[in-house]
């Protein structure tokens, strides 16, 4: 299979208030082009230097999204042209965001990334964590990000049971807080569901999936 033919299986198949992330980390250029050509524009990939690299040899109407855990000094690599960085977890790097955000006069939307799953190798805030985040006087102030939703990956298993349940937990805190409506934080993406369980995450509520291997083959 082609990663056309891939790609347009998969979006044959979305709801349209479904957005598709391309998870297009360490896969070549030719790849993404041959993604982008199928029509696809946001790619998602999990190491700023190599968005970086992929951004300049690209095409310039391609929405970058980081999707990896982020390193606060690295934000400055990305701040001039990420279009949305999914796995957002402390208001120390919120605030890194915000800073290089205003050096490269955008604002950058962001997600806050909560930890659903039973392992502990996941990033991510929990619950009275995510309600101080939100809730902070310190994010009022943040002029030059924007919360657009929440972000959250299941535990790794076979059991369809328990990841369902963790993607309605991330849902039932969605809903909770989307009536929350600052300048700078308004809920409306909900990003959860990968290549394994995506179809799950959807009928669980979400709006956002990123899928790389069932597009761009096994790494």
């Amino acid at each position: 299979m082609r990663i056309a033919d891939n790609l347009n299986a998969i979006k044959t198949g979305l709801p349209s208030h479904v957005t598709l992330v391309a998870v297009s980390k360490t896969k070549p250029v030719s790849d993404l082009m041959e993604a982008y050509d199928a029509g696809q524009r946001i790619f998602g990939e999990n190491k700023i230097q190599e968005m970086a690299e992929k951004y300049e040899a690209m095409p310039k109407d391609i929405e970058w999204h980081m999707i990896g855990h982020v390193q606060t000094n690295k934000v400055k690599f990305m701040a001039p042209f990420v279009a949305l960085i999914h796995g957002v977890d402390s208001l120390k790097l919120l605030e890194e965001i915000n800073k290089q955000a205003k050096k490269n006069n955008r604002i950058i939307d962001c997600l806050l990334q909560v930890h659903i799953a039973e392992e502990e190798t996941k990033f991510g805030l929990n619950e009275k964590e995510l309600a101080e985040l939100l809730t902070s006087e310190t994010l009022k102030s943040l002029r030059s990000i924007r919360i657009t939703g929440l972000m959250g990956m299941a535990t790794f298993t076979d059991n369809p049971a328990q990841i369902r349940k963790e993607f309605l937990f991330l849902k039932s805190l969605f809903d909770h807080f989307r009536p929350l409506d600052a300048e700078n934080c308004r809920l409306n993406i909900l990003s959860m569901g990968m290549s394994g369980d995506y179809q799950t995450a959807i009928e669980c509520g979400s709006t956002m999936v990123r899928i790389g291997s069932s597009i761009f083959g096994g790494r």
